[in-house]
């Protein structure tokens, strides 16, 4: 089976490794995003999934349009491999009816959710956010419309206590590769089964906005959003900005401090914070131009006292 790959993030490269590490499918070229500039010094360098391409194979063909439904040039290229299928897993741009109608099979996408639950952009985070305690893969029928194809296979993956949205999202990319396998070999076999639109929900792209903790919000509902957006949640804490990174839920419905102050110290783990509902352990943060450090060793460096406020 010939496939040209379409990814960009981390998300991605376990399914393509997968693909490559087959013997029964043959990658014959990879889209991905343009290079662009990460990290410290913001060095220019490639997308996880060129990377991981060239590793394996330097002499892959790769493609890094800036709008690939306006490329011809790339169009034509892609389009004269004859690909039996295009395999889709987070690349970035949506796709063209004319690109999905090229290979014999259409595209086929793999999606980190439960279909036709958290279509979008950014499915891991928003079920984390919203107290989700199972989520999974589907492998889709890609049509037209953002995550609406018919669904191929689903597997499920329960979402733990302590899972943020990077440990859970290896363990779904690892799982996305195996179904997609699974997929592939199936693909004459399975029958597409349409979307209930009317179950369905959208998760839209994480933005600074919904980085900002709210003391107002109840415990789990903090610790929900600080386990999603990872690691980026912050709030003020002396006028500085602190990050906080890993909380635990220690009272959901008491109240007895005024809303985001320091209730309590505890010894040997952090400093717990008084919401809108319930107290929020704060068991990891990171202050500003410092590096990750337990809330017990943030205590101590900082003489934290009972009442100092957060906002």
């Amino acid at each position: 089976m010939r496939i040209v790959f379409f990814g960009t993030p981390d998300f991605a490269v376990p399914t393509l490794e997968k693909l490559l590490s087959e013997p029964d499918f043959e990658v014959v070229g990879v889209v991905s995003q343009p290079d662009t500039r990460r990290g410290r010094g913001s060095q220019v360098s490639p997308s996880p999934v060129k990377a991981a391409a060239i590793a394996r194979n330097p002499n892959l063909k790769i493609w890094q349009p800036d709008r690939l439904k306006k490329d011809k040039a790339v169009l034509s290229e892609i389009e004269s491999l004859e690909a039996d299928v295009f395999v889709v897993v987070a690349y970035g741009q949506i796709l063209s009816q004319k690109i999905l109608n090229m290979p014999k099979h259409g595209c086929i996408n793999v999606h980190g959710s439960l279909l036709p639950k958290y279509r979008g952009a950014a499915p891991i985070q928003w079920a984390i956010a919203n107290g989700e305690s199972i989520t999974g893969i589907t492998t889709m029928q890609m049509d037209a419309g953002i995550d609406t194809g018919a669904m191929l296979l689903k597997a499920e993956l329960e979402i733990l206590p302590e899972d943020n949205t990077d440990t859970l999202s290896i363990k779904l990319a690892n799982l996305g590769a195996d179904l997609l396998i699974d997929t592939l070999r199936r693909v004459e076999t399975i029958t597409p089964e349409p979307q209930d639109d009317a179950l369905s929900c959208y998760s839209p792209m994480i933005g600074r906005e919904d980085w900002q903790l709210d003391w107002n919000l109840e415990a789990i509902t903090l610790h929900n959003r600080i386990r999603a957006f990872y690691p980026n949640c912050y709030t003020d804490f002396r006028e500085q900005r602190l990050k906080i990174t890993k909380t635990e839920v220690i009272c959901e419905d008491e109240n007895l401090n005024l809303v985001g102050t320091v209730a309590e110290i505890r010894k040997g783990k952090g400093f717990v914070v008084q919401t809108g509902k319930g107290l929020l352990l704060v068991k990891e943060v990171q202050p500003a131009g410092k590096k990750l450090q337990s809330g017990w060793d943030f205590v101590n460096g900082m003489r934290i006292e009972i009442g100092e406020s957060l906002s």
